[in-house]
Order: structure tokens, then sequence, then C-alpha cells
């Protein structure tokens, strides 16, 4: 990485200059926000169902009595025995942020395709602790376009991300996340899902990366990620002393 030294005087206009693009960003993102709530809605009518560690549960079940519900969309095939390593790296912010969720009347949970007992595996190894249910056996992963059968990666493109995706760009199943809302008479909608990137900004270590002097250093999206349990710890180099 290429970078100059110079003087306070400098570094300071320098920063005043970035921080008129910083500030244009932040209303750029404010008009977003405005335009994304702005979206029409879209009843969700199918019936689906879910694995959790309490039973069968509805749609309506993860609400969890709460009147909006976030969909994270994590990556873990049947046949995996470990969830995607992003889709990790997202799950650990969620403990953290739950209560303040759910103080809000927004609940979070998690839905993958693996089997309920792979995932309550998975969560113990990683020392999670927020709501995480199956879909195994389920049309949702493919409704909300996060997951594809053999046959659709065969024909040469995949819907994702609202567009038609080269399958060589593709896999079985890809992250998401989807928003619901859910009115007094229990009619339940569709009010948004972002893919591939748009769930950056959730990811609070990803964004203090970006203010650090290397940023995130990476050679592809989100290369330098592993699970939290498989970082090699680096010695640290200690200042000489008498001992």
């Amino acid at each position: 990485m290429q970078y100059s030294v110079v003087s306070r005087e400098e570094w300071l206009e320098a920063r005043k200059a970035l921080l008129a693009k910083e500030k244009e960003l932040t209303r750029q993102r404010d008009r977003v926000n405005a335009e994304r709530l702005a979206l029409p809605w879209v009843k969700v009518e199918k019936d689906y169902r879910f694995h959790s560690p309490q039973g069968e549960v509805s749609l309506a079940d993860l609400f969890d009595g709460r009147s909006q519900l976030m969909i994270n969309h994590f990556m873990f095939h049947p046949d995996w025995d470990a969830g995607c390593e992003g889709c990790s790296f997202f799950a650990d912010h969620i403990d953290g942020m739950l209560p303040h969720l759910n103080n809000h009347d927004v609940t979070l949970v998690t839905v993958s395709r693996a089997p309920l007992r792979k995932i309550e595996a998975y969560k113990i190894r990683m020392n999670w602790h927020f709501p995480w249910v199956s879909s195994f056996g389920s049309d949702f992963n493919y409704d909300f376009h996060v997951s594809f059968t053999k046959e659709e990666l065969a024909s040469g493109s995949v819907n994702y991300n609202f567009r038609e995706t080269p399958s060589e760009m593709a896999f079985d199943e890809l992250p998401g996340l989807s928003a619901f809302y859910r009115n007094d008479k229990g009619e339940i909608f569709h009010t948004y899902s972002q893919y591939a990137r748009g769930g950056e900004e959730a990811l609070g270590a990803l964004m203090i990366l970006d203010h650090a002097p290397l940023g995130r250093n990476e050679t592809g999206t989100l290369s330098f990620v592993k699970r939290k349990d498989e970082y090699v710890t680096k010695p640290v180099e200690k200042a000489g002393c008498c001992h």
C-alpha cells in the first residue's frame, strides 16, 4: 500500500476534503433508507414451516410476538458439517445486537437449509445463542432466492440479487437478509430483501476495518475471513526487558 507522510496542516486539509464526501455519503444513505421504507409490500400467502428446538414452527411463530421480523439467510447446505465462513462472520455480530432489536419490536432469526442437528452442533461450536431454525424440506430458501437446485445451476444462470447471475458466479447456497411485517390481523408481508454485498453495513467489524490504516486488506470479497476458532494467533512482539 502506498502512503505519504505530510505535515499536520496538510493532513488536516486532506481530512476536511474527505469529510465533505463522507457527509454526502451519509446524506445519500439517508435518502436510500427513506426509499427503502417507501417500498411496497407483498403479502406472504404460503404456509412456510421450519424445524426449531421447540419443534415445528410457522413463519408467524418466528416473529416471537413482535410485529417485525428480519431473517438472516445463512449459507449452510444440508451436506456441510459447518456453516459458511462469511455468514459466520456476520453471525458473530448478532448476539450483542439482539436486546436492542427486540426492544425496537424487531425479531432477528437465522434460517438455513441444514438439518437442525447440524445447526445446533455448529451453534455450540461457535458459542452463539441467537434463534436459528432449519428450513430443510421447505421451499423457503428457494422462494427467496438464496438456495438453488442442480437444475437451476445447470441452466447457466440463477435468479440472485434481482437479476440473472451466471452459474459460475453462484453456488447452491448464497447469503441474504429479508424483512417481514405482521399486522394485527396476523397477515404477513414481505417488505424487503438484500443480497450479495448489500448487507455489509450490518458488519460492524468490517466497518471498523474500513477506517483502519490498511483497510480491509483483502484480495476478494471477505477473503481474509475465517471462522473465529480457525484463526492462527500470532505471537505478540514485546519490547526487550531484563528478563
